[in-house]
């Protein structure tokens, strides 16, 4: 069994920079020819100039508020997909909204390399516990685990007893999905009096995995790596092993271009610098040129002990705005405005995101006069697809959030 997905993990750095650029300019013109988004987007551009990482840098990065404003104006992908490329596949909607295809072929959103970064092989049955509708995480990772061979047990969210007596029936070996809600299952089984020692390892994403976590999941014989990814790319990073142990840091997936920016910037920042994750796909449907994530990382310049030559980062390490992820849900300031702006009496909010017994919580708190908590929760589930609490508080500060990360990602 071969300890790689294929050779492209161990080309040299050079040769990949090298394969990556050298169709580059062929790449930039087909897509400007077949996107009237992108034909706008590099208008006055010479797209035959742009073979090499310096001159990548110099063209405009796209963020998500102006992919949402160009859907917004050309609904519904703004101009930016091909269309007749979609036939016999999916589309999807994230919070904001964000629409976005699902592109034709076997794992489009290139999962299938991370999981077997995490140990999954071909015949594996794995419970996959994350959302299947309306946005493509649940696509996302069972596409990338049927492309391996593996066997996917669709079980999404929620009905979290049922969950339990199918993979006490089932006998999973893995488990796909968010990494607090593993947690939950394996407590409700301990509550039934179900067995669920048949899953040994984990891939997780759509949320954090803190350390604690991981320790926990160890403790039960089952090792859980991580990776990264957007619902508009797909799979980024993943974290890997090497003689058994952990390696630091995530490898980036190949087939992309990553750089780290000065957020709120195009300008690339130095190796080790933090900055803003900014992604290049080649997605034949739905290519992407300079995406900002909004996610912030830095690279780590030494080379991982696991082989993989491809770029190392240092892992997630916040947000390069206030739009940040809850239980595996996007939740965008857009929305808390939205918010505001549809009860009476309220002047201001802020969403307070935090960890309580190990999983992911928040609480709305509120300015206003003659506000109900409740009706507010009730307003803030139906906006922002998750539950929360409410608080109706006299003033907040004059900081500027909208959404107020104190998860600490550290313990």
């Amino acid at each position: 069994m071969t300890e790689y997905f294929d050779a492209l993990e161990t080309r040299s750095p050079d040769q990949r920079e090298r394969d990556l650029f050298s169709s580059f300019p062929d790449f930039l013109s087909d897509i400007t020819k077949r996107f009237q988004g992108w034909n706008k987007r590099f208008s006055g551009i010479d797209c035959s100039k742009i073979n090499s990482r310096e001159m990548l840098a110099t063209l405009p990065v796209m963020r998500k508020s102006e992919l949402m404003k160009a859907q917004a104006d050309h609904p519904p992908f703004g101009e930016f997909v091909d269309t007749s490329l979609l036939a016999g596949n999916r589309i999807f909607m994230s919070p904001g909204p964000v629409w976005e295809p699902q592109a034709p072929g076997a794992d489009p959103w290139q999962a299938a390399r991370s999981f077997y970064a995490a140990g999954f092989r071909s015949g594996d049955l794995v419970h996959c516990s994350i959302g299947f509708t309306m946005t493509p995480g649940g696509a996302i990772l069972d596409e990338g685990i049927r492309a391996l061979g593996g066997v996917v047990y669709p079980a999404g969210v929620g009905n979290t007893e049922a969950q339990v007596e199918a993979a006490s029936i089932l006998k999973p070996v893995a488990y796909a999905g968010t990494p607090d809600y593993l947690q939950t299952i394996l407590d409700k089984a301990d509550e039934m009096g179900k067995d669920l020692s048949s899953i040994k390892r984990a891939f997780v994403s759509g949320g954090a995995l803190f350390p604690s976590m991981r320790e926990a999941y160890k403790g039960r014989g089952i090792t859980v790596l991580q990776g990264y990814a957007t619902a508009d790319i797909g799979a980024i990073t993943h974290e890997t092993m090497h003689e058994g142990k952990l390696c630091d840091g995530m490898i980036l997936n190949e087939n992309l271009i990553l750089e780290i920016v000065r957020p709120g910037t195009d300008d690339p920042v130095a190796p080790g610098e933090v900055g803003e994750m900014v992604v290049t796909c080649f997605n034949k449907a739905y290519p992407l040129v300079r995406f900002g994530t909004g996610d912030m990382s830095a690279i780590i310049e030494e080379p991982s002990p696991c082989g993989r030559t491809n770029t190392r980062i240092k892992g997630w390490m916040g947000r390069a705005d206030q739009r940040t992820k809850i239980k595996g849900m996007f939740v965008d300031p857009k929305q808390i405005y939205q918010l505001v702006k549809a009860i009476d009496g309220m002047e201001r909010a802020c969403l307070v995101v935090m960890r309580k017994d190990d999983k992911d919580a928040m609480v709305l708190k509120a300015v206003g006069k003659g506000l109900d908590a409740a009706d507010v929760k009730i307003q803030l589930a139906s906006i922002a697809k998750l539950n929360g609490s409410v608080e109706i508080v006299d003033s907040l500060p004059n900081d500027g959030k909208v959404i107020d990360d104190q998860r600490d990602y550290t313990a």
